[in-house]
């Protein structure tokens, strides 16, 4: 189906935060899924990703994570400055601000006409690990979370709550993880770790490694992998249509 693009400024606990949303021309109320980025914010390729879920049937919101670190609508360029830049951004946001950002998101949704109710949620990279972050929220009932960064390591500031892998097991809903076995930041020992974390938290996951680079979704640059991609757009699309709907 057709979508339509729009923007939102929501109040955060920590600020003005833009949102992209992206959903269906066709009148109704549809499953919403918050996307999250990788560290270089809404650029172009996770804003075609945004429309590819939203063209079967979803109301995706995509928010700016480092919106109290970058003026609005920063976007940060895939080279080395914009690296650094955006793991500055990372290790210095804590993750409770995360949260509390997905708890606006949350109220956002709760009062449009053209949301359904039902809360996904899904992320590339720092993305991914914000998908599973989200996935602690009550409401969300499904999380897929692509090559998802630092949940092994607990680097990132937790604030005054515990890292991500120590709640696993507060996950209420279906949480998916992808990984690509070659992929430096997500080393073999990390995945190991997180792997036997979800066993021993009884959580309600799947798990799913492929032959692949850091960031092998994103259709920008070396590392992308069409075949790779399109099983994971399957993978998430199957995810989401089983728990949404």
């Amino acid at each position: 189906m057709t979508v339509t693009h729009s923007v939102t400024d929501l109040p955060t606990a920590t600020g003005t935060m833009r949102c992209k949303v992206v959903r269906p021309t066709l009148e109704g109320a549809f499953p919403t899924v918050i996307f999250y980025s990788e560290i270089f914010q809404i650029t172009e390729p996770i804003a075609r990703t945004a429309a590819f879920l939203a063209g079967h049937g979803y109301v995706v919101i995509v928010p700016e994570v480092f919106h109290e670190l970058n003026t609005i609508g920063t976007v940060l360029a895939y080279d080395d400055s914009g690296k650094e830049k955006g793991n500055a951004d990372k290790f210095t946001k804590p993750l409770t601000d995360h949260d509390s950002d997905t708890q606006a998101i949350v109220r956002w949704v709760d009062q449009q006409s053209f949301c359904n109710g039902s809360l996904g949620s899904f992320g590339v990279c720092l993305g991914g690990h914000l998908a599973c972050r989200a996935a602690l929220h009550p409401r969300v009932q499904a999380a897929s979370c692509l090559y998802a960064t630092d949940i092994h390591s607990s680097t990132m500031p937790a604030g005054d709550k515990p890292q991500t892998i120590d709640q696993l097991s507060d996950i209420a809903g279906e949480i998916m993880f992808v990984w690509g076995r070659q992929d430096p930041h997500v080393p073999l020992v990390g995945r190991v770790h997180l792997y036997s974390q979800l066993n021993q938290s009884d959580t309600h996951y799947t798990w799913h490694e492929l032959n692949g680079q850091h960031a092998f979704i994103r259709d920008e640059g070396e590392r992308y992998d069409p075949e790779l991609a399109s099983l994971c757009q399957r993978l998430t699309l199957d995810l989401f249509h089983r728990t949404l709907r």
